[in-house]
């Protein structure tokens, strides 16, 4: 490794403010595949210049397991669903394609010369796969603690500014997922019925899902009786998945609508 790429690659551990035992490490991460390949690169040692995949795939599984203890520390009673969309939210492509841009990934990226004049250094894929290869880089650096302290000090400021838009009682943002997730279809929501007088109206609302009912709630608003509705609904898809998971243990699982709180 010449002189000029260790500077640079000095230059990148200061922005992450953390220093390679073996800067190999960091130089592998940062070098794509289409560099590797690319017709008019003189052969060199494989122990030289490897691909960043295998790294990118360490590095995946490194965040994931990061992420989830941070988000485990930050909100120890939240349902484990939250969570899981909270996770996903914060190491999607675009999440980690942005924090690629700021350490400034792009300018220490060694990719062939067709990767650079399609904007390869630009494109949030190749940079997000990057970002996975640096964090599999410090796990083999120096193990999972640093590489957890890295994701800490990039991701705090978003695990807060996450919660503002996915609250821990959003309880359609979580229906939605695993509506998404197992019938590839959204939850659809009906109001049932509205009754009080103008000044303290009560709504009913069921949630909806691939035809059937799955969840009824009252509440002051359509908005509160949805989200009501969709809570049920959460509560009565995990009944039933215990249900199949412990059917001996398990309770009657005939689903009863909930009543009206005021009437409990």
């Amino acid at each position: 490794m010449d002189e000029e790429r260790l500077h640079s690659l000095k230059e990148l551990e200061d922005r992450l403010g953390y220093r390679f035992n073996d800067v190999t490490f960091l130089d592998r991460a940062l070098t794509h595949k289409s560099f590797i390949h690319q017709s008019n690169t003189p052969p060199v040692d494989p122990s030289d210049k490897v691909a960043n995949e295998v790294l990118e795939f360490l590095g995946d599984a490194v965040l994931n397991l990061a992420v989830s203890h941070l988000l485990t520390l930050a909100f120890p009673d939240a349902h484990e669903g939250i969570l899981s969309l909270k996770r996903s939210h914060l190491v999607r492509r675009s999440t980690l394609a942005h924090l690629s841009r700021e350490l400034q990934l792009e300018q220490h990226l060694l990719l062939g010369k067709g990767e650079l004049l399609n904007g390869g250094g630009k494109k949030s894929s190749i940079l997000a796969n990057t970002y996975e290869a640096l964090i599999g880089a410090i796990y083999m650096d120096s193990g999972f603690g640093q590489a957890l302290d890295v994701v800490q000090r990039r991701l705090a400021p978003y695990l807060q500014s996450e919660m503002t838009t996915l609250q821990v009682d959003d309880h359609k943002s979580l229906l939605q997922e695993y509506a998404q997730r197992i019938h590839k279809q959204s939850p659809k929501y009906h109001v049932l019925d509205e009754s009080g007088p103008d000044h303290d109206k009560r709504f009913q609302a069921s949630a909806i899902i691939a035809g059937q009912v799955k969840g009824i709630g009252w509440g002051k608003s359509k908005k509160e009786a949805e989200q009501e509705a969709a809570k049920n609904a959460l509560e009565e898809l995990q009944a039933s998945e215990d249900t199949v998971e412990h059917p001996d243990e398990s309770s009657d699982p005939t689903f009863q609508n909930p009543k009206d709180p005021c009437e409990r």
